[in-house]
């Protein structure tokens, strides 16, 4: 028989985290494809070292959000509501209003904020999630990498 390898499952360590950033164009994509992905990459599961428990540091920029795409009758029944914690202050907005609005970013935002985990962990993912309405954006800085959604 052949000598015994030692195999451990490896643990990422928040520690050993190093912070990476990607862009990507939501332009023509479907709301709910983009979202997956986008929330796929922000906890970490498309690297060899993914560990459930820990924040891989990874961050998502999505531009031209307002021109993302919804399929059937969305625009008009998908509902968004807003709560500002007073009775009586129940806001609804359906998608193709919020999309034609000054802040069609949070349709993005809702989407994939729904996909992350509802806990600390997830309220700390959601925090490098910067969503743009047009091409533009302001984090350069954080050399961010092109990623292709399908």
């Amino acid at each position: 028989m052949g000598a015994s390898i030692h195999r451990a499952t490896q643990s990422l360590r928040p520690a050993d985290v190093v912070a990476r950033w990607h862009v990507i164009d939501a332009e023509g994509q479907v709301l709910g494809r983009l979202a997956t992905r986008v929330a796929s990459v922000l906890r970490g599961k498309h690297r060899r070292d993914f560990t459930p428990h820990v924040d891989h540091g990874e961050g998502v920029i999505v531009v031209n959000a307002e021109k993302v795409k919804l399929t059937g009758r969305k625009l008009e029944h998908k509902v968004y509501h807003r709560h500002s914690g007073y009775m009586g202050s129940i806001r609804t907005v359906t998608a193709g209003e919020l999309l034609g609005s000054a802040h069609p970013e949070r349709v993005v935002r809702a989407a994939v904020r729904g996909m992350l985990p509802k806990n600390s962990l997830g309220r700390g993912l959601v925090r490098r999630l910067k969503v743009y309405a047009g091409p533009e954006h302001p984090h350069a800085a954080q050399k961010p990498q092109e990623l292709t959604v399908g």
